[in-house]
C-alpha cells in the first residue's frame, strides 16, 4: 500500500475544498495502475464527499448542513459540546453526516469518477485552518 499524508489549508470559514487534482498527482507519483483509494480525514469536525463542484452543489451542501446542523443546536438552546467558537459542536456531528473518508476505484491510473464527481474536504470548523488527508492507494491483485 502506497500512502501520503496531505495539510490542506481551509481557512477561517466553512469549505468545501475539491482534492481531485491532489488525488490523481498521487496516483500518478505512485504509479497506480488499478485498485482503490482511500481517502481519510483524521479529524473529528471533518469529512470527505463525492459531489460536483463549481455550480453550487459545495455551496448548497454548506447551506444545507447549516440548516440540519444549526449553530445554536438542535433545540436553539446550544449543543452539548461547548468548547471552541459558538456553534462548534455542531462540528463534532458533521461526521456521522459526511463521513472521514471514502474509497473510490481506480482503473488504469486514474479515478474512476463520474463525469461531475470531485473527491472533497467538507469542513465546517473555522478554529483549525488547517486539515491533514491521507490518501492510501491499495493495488489490485
Amino acid at each position: 500500500m502506497k500512502t501520503v499524508l496531505l495539510d490542506v489549508p481551509t481557512g477561517d470559514r466553512p469549505r468545501v475544498r475539491d482534492l481531485t487534482s491532489e488525488a490523481e498527482r498521487f496516483l500518478q507519483d505512485a504509479g497506480a495502475e488499478n485498485g482503490l483509494l482511500h481517502v481519510f480525514v483524521p479529524h473529528a469536525t471533518a469529512g470527505v464527499a463525492v459531489l460536483e463542484t463549481g455550480a453550487g452543489s459545495d455551496e448548497d451542501l454548506l447551506a444545507a448542513l447549516d440548516a440540519l446542523l444549526p449553530k445554536n443546536g438542535p433545540d436553539g438552546a446550544g449543543w452539548r459540546h461547548r468548547h471552541g467558537s459558538p456553534g462548534h459542536g455542531r462540528d463534532h456531528v458533521l461526521p456521522a453526516f459526511v463521513p472521514p473518508f471514502a474509497v473510490l476505484p481506480v482503473v488504469d491510473g486514474r479515478l474512476a469518477l463520474g463525469t461531475w464527481q470531485s473527491v472533497c474536504l467538507v469542513d465546517t470548523n473555522v478554529d483549525n485552518p488547517r486539515r491533514q488527508v491521507r490518501l492510501s492507494f491499495l493495488a489490485s491483485a
